[in-house]
């Protein structure tokens, strides 16, 4: 490792972390307001909105998460074996 790459990485680190905290906290706060709706003096909503509501937010959470567990191509894998 030359000179170069240390200040590089450092940089795309502080990138990461920046962006990181910045969509972490902004999503965070979109999925709280959605809680919002929960309210049943305010709105009608039935179950089949709720596991609507809830599949849509699990299954973009979980392809979020298996972004970073990807390695060289192959997504990461699990056995209790």
């Amino acid at each position: 490792m030359n000179s170069e790459e240390a200040p590089k990485s450092s940089s795309n680190r502080e990138k990461f972390v920046s962006l990181a905290e910045k969509r972490t906290a902004k999503a965070l706060q979109a999925i709280s307001v959605i809680g919002n709706l929960s309210n049943k003096s305010n709105y009608s909503y039935t179950d089949e909105d709720i596991r609507k509501i809830k599949k849509a937010l699990i299954g973009q959470v979980n392809e979020t998460i298996a972004k970073f567990s990807i390695r060289n191509g192959k997504s990461a894998s699990f056995s209790l074996k």
